[in-house]
């Protein structure tokens, strides 16, 4: 009984819930309607891309490692200009980082010798001077001054062979 009777009350409650006024919905589209036509903004216009034809003949297969020159046994090809890094030193904390990562931020003069302050990408300061290596070209410092450190790296030039390139590292701080 009590069942039928909450039944009925929310029937009527659900039919109370019911209106058919809908002015305020009509209003809207007729505002809409009403709006002035804005035009239609036209195509872009297509650009034609010109296909590219790959011809392989003649490149290296990338899925093959590097032929090396055939050699002459008595030549040793890693001299060159005689230009060579000195891989049996011990390698500097600075020459992990590639040079690139490397930023100068100032220098200090102590007891006449003027010393570097060189900012790494890990966020580090270090100090250094003329003789000190950096970057991953072995690059040895030849002179520090107040804006600049200038370094010789030496990189590979020829297969089997170097050359010293000039390069340096400016103050941006």
């Amino acid at each position: 009984m009590i069942i039928q009777i909450s039944c009925v009350f929310f029937m009527v409650l659900l039919a109370g819930c019911g209106n058919d006024d809908f002015g305020d919905l009509n209003r809207y589209i007729s505002e809409v309607k009403a709006r002035p036509k804005q035009p239609i903004k036209p195509l872009p216009e297509i650009k034609v891309i010109e296909p590219f034809m790959f011809k392989p003949e003649g490149l290296r297969d990338p899925f093959r490692p590097l032929e090396q020159p055939e050699q002459n046994e008595g030549a040793d090809v890693s001299t060159g200009s005689g230009i060579r890094p000195d891989t049996a030193r011990h390698k500097e904390e600075l020459e992990s980082f590639p040079l690139d990562g490397l930023r100068m931020v100032g220098t200090i003069d102590m007891k006449s010798t003027l010393w570097g302050l060189v900012k790494a990408s890990d966020g580090t300061i270090y100090r250094v001077k003329t003789g000190n290596y950096v970057g991953k070209n072995y690059g040895k410092i030849i002179r520090i001054v107040s804006d600049k450190i200038e370094l010789m790296e030496i990189v590979p030039d020829k297969p089997g062979t170097w050359r010293e390139q000039p390069t340096s590292i400016a103050l941006t701080e």
